[in-house]
């Protein structure tokens, strides 16, 4: 690669993927085709990309399919296994869309490939003893009741709109095909993994995964992702052009080039929302404190090419 080359790692928030109240298969292809329409200049450029997607409205479909059909002959698959069918379901999507774009614009020796992720969690994170990302469908209190004896959920009351199951949102430690996203990425393939963080897994003591029940947040997935690759860039896409501070009030301000330290106030000073902007600032510094020379953006799709030259978004640097 030139110097003005890089690899980047895109986080791809659940906007980029389906559309508010747009649920099916082709409306959800649809928005992948656009989506990708948008990245496209990055590897017409000469950069190496990854990409990272976030899985939520899609994992949430298949766990209410999962429970609508849940039957002795039929039973539910746990929460690890949807996790992995999404990643498929999104990644088929994508390398897909990727295909097609790479075809239109003669790029015909230039692969995407999507691949089923794990991603290694502690079991000793705190997360596990109070766990707290609600999934799945709303119980009445008492179906709540009965799911948790029957079943051994934690069920919590959901902003009044009834009692849902709630499950751990532990820290990625170790992303293991990580060495092989690498090896592809170095080749020039474009990557399509750790979709929704990764499907979390625990490691025994002779070195054996087995899944767990759990969610974790695909833009800390992405920050690992992008240091193992030794990325340049963390490119993290939501729906705003760039986070912001005083959100909603007659103050508010659009964050452009900022330092680390600053951004790390802003936190401190509870200026981003818990599940929205502040786990995106939080994964932007963990990315740059683990080495020199790296960008960290946040910014929306419409922006990405500007972004990547330096003309939008949140830009912090290490």
């Amino acid at each position: 690669m030139s110097g003005e080359e890089k690899i980047i790692v895109v986080a791809l928030g659940g906007n980029a993927l389906q559309k508010k109240g747009e649920a099916s298969s082709q409306a959800q292809q649809k928005v992948a085709d656009s989506t990708v329409q948008q990245l496209l200049p990055l590897i017409q450029a000469g950069h190496r990309v990854a990409i990272v997607h976030g899985n939520g409205p899609q994992v949430g479909n298949i766990i209410l399919h999962e429970e609508a059909i849940n039957t002795p002959d039929v039973p539910s698959l746990p929460l690890d296994d949807c996790g992995a069918m999404s990643q498929g379901l999104i990644g088929f999507w994508l390398q897909q869309a990727f295909h097609d774009a790479f075809t239109q614009v003669g790029m015909r020796d230039k692969f995407a490939t999507s691949m089923v992720t794990q991603t290694i969690v502690d079991a000793a994170d705190p997360a596990f003893a109070n766990p707290t990302k609600p999934i799945g469908p709303f119980y009445s209190e008492e179906e709540a009741k009965a799911v948790t004896a029957e079943r051994g959920y934690t069920v919590k009351e959901d902003a009044g709109r009834g009692w849902r199951r709630v499950v751990p949102s532990p820290k990625p430690q170790e992303i293991v095909e990580a060495p092989v996203i690498k090896a592809l990425v170095d080749a020039g393939v474009l990557v399509i993994s750790t979709g929704g963080g990764g499907v979390p897994v625990l490691k025994a003591e002779d070195g054996t995964l087995s899944g767990v029940e759990a969610v974790i947040d695909k833009d800390f997935g992405a920050a690992l992702l992008a240091d193992k690759l030794g990325a340049d860039t963390l490119l993290i896409l939501t729906s705003v052009d760039a986070a912001k501070v005083n959100f909603n009030q007659p103050n508010e301000q659009a964050l452009g080039e900022i330092s680390a330290e600053e951004l790390q106030k802003y936190i401190d000073d509870n200026q981003f929302a818990p599940g929205s902007m502040l786990p995106k600032t939080q994964a932007a510094l963990k990315f740059l404190a683990g080495g020199t020379g790296r960008t960290a953006i946040i910014t929306s799709l419409e922006k990405t090419a500007e972004a990547i030259n330096g003309a939008a978004g949140t830009r912090v640097k290490s």
